[in-house]
């Protein structure tokens, strides 16, 4: 048991540097990471799932996540408008079918995924 909690912990800091990273460059998402670090230490470490909850940037991306509440309906608006801005991006510069066909279709499902999360009332994103 000690070697799992050992590969959870490297794999979370793994996942919450390599997150640290996507900040700065495009290609790389952040708040995934971010999740995948909060819970691998969730598995691993009570003390370093604790420190990343109550991190001052990274703590609402985690709490916003694991609370069943929903996510506010700007944050939701913002990230299909920027993932489907890159995705274009993304299609323009690389202009082969196959790519493009992948980005729409990927574009598509994360998408329709988000459409279906449910939207925090307003009243609660003024509370915290």
């Amino acid at each position: 048991m000690q070697g799992k909690r050992i590969l959870y912990l490297l794999f979370g800091w793994l996942s919450l540097i390599i997150g640290i990273i996507g900040i700065f460059l495009p290609l790389l998402p952040t708040t995934p990471l971010v999740l995948l670090a909060a819970w691998c230490f969730s598995k691993s470490s009570k003390r370093f799932h604790t420190w990343l909850i109550e991190h001052k940037f990274f703590g609402p991306i985690v709490r916003d996540w694991q609370s069943s509440d929903g996510i506010p309906r700007k944050a939701r608006n913002r990230a299909i408008i920027f993932m489907w801005a890159g995705m274009a991006i993304s299609i323009f510069i690389v202009s082969r079918f196959w790519a493009t066909i992948a980005l729409i279709v990927i574009g598509l499902c994360v998408m329709t995924y988000l459409l279906r999360m449910p939207i925090r009332s307003e009243d609660k994103d003024k509370i915290r």
